[in-house]
């Protein structure tokens, strides 16, 4: 048993999300679910139909400025504590993005478990931009660390979590907002109503919100009005704004 426990496992990075760009010039990460504590391996990547969704939009919409998208495969299915093991295995993929395209801006989109990996890993040198969707956040404790936040600093950040949430309490995320928008103005966080953890109901409008930021932060093309106001916003007016419905709609790329 104890050899199997300390087998050498290594992270992966699936194949590019539709067809790759002859030239890549800028690269998302998409950070699956995992769970706080398993020593499993995770089973081949499928993802969510919100991953899924996500990279289908963000390949299609990001093809002429030659945006790649890659999904994260994680050595492990669980956060591990300390271990911290999906953030490390965001750091490590991307370093390997580097190794591959050169020195391109990387954005960093996670769900549950992979929105804390996206934040805790959105220091690396190589990150521009961190997209938090129903981040996995650990309760507030005296007797814990906070989580941190320093390091998104210089970084565009955009988080998004369902008000009904069950799963992971966005009472937390909008804390962690909270903190992380005094060190850094780059930050904004959107509510959406009445939509759970999976946020099924307002899907698209997820999607379009996510895409719409990741180019932006990316390319430095025109994002939509309703993200340039929750930037510009003092909090808490920035960091509670609401989805609304039908959003993406008008957006032309």
């Amino acid at each position: 048993m104890g050899q199997q426990a300390t087998t050498l496992r290594t992270a992966g990075l699936g194949r590019a999300v539709g067809a790759e760009p002859t030239a890549v010039n800028g690269a998302v990460l998409l950070l699956p679910r995992g769970e706080e504590v398993s020593a499993r391996r995770p089973s081949l990547f499928r993802g969510t139909p919100l991953v899924r969704a996500l990279g289908r939009g963000l390949a299609r919409a990001g093809r002429a400025e030659g945006l790649a998208v890659h999904a994260v495969q994680y050595r492990y299915r669980g956060w591990n504590g300390s271990e911290a093991h999906p953030a490390a295995d965001a750091e490590w993929a991307a370093d390997e993005v580097l190794r591959r395209y050169g020195d391109v801006p990387v954005c960093l989109i996670g769900v549950g478990v992979g929105g804390r990996a996206a934040l805790r890993a959105g220091g690396h040198e190589a990150v521009n931009s961190v997209v938090a969707l129903a981040p996995w956040l650990p309760e507030e404790d005296m007797a814990a660390p906070v989580e941190p936040v320093r390091q998104l600093t210089g970084r565009r950040v955009l988080i998004v979590h369902g008000t009904n949430d069950e799963r992971t309490d966005p009472e937390l995320s909008f804390r962690l907002a909270e903190r992380a928008k005094k060190a850094n103005r780059e930050v904004c966080r959107f509510e959406v109503h009445s939509d759970g953890h999976g946020m099924h109901q307002h899907r698209d409008e997820v999607v379009s919100l996510s895409v719409d930021f990741a180019l932006g932060a990316l390319f430095g093309t025109p994002v939509s009005r309703p993200v340039e106001d929750a930037l510009a916003a003092p909090p808490p007016i920035g960091l509670r704004m609401p989805l609304a419905a039908g959003f993406g709609k008008s957006l032309r790329r």
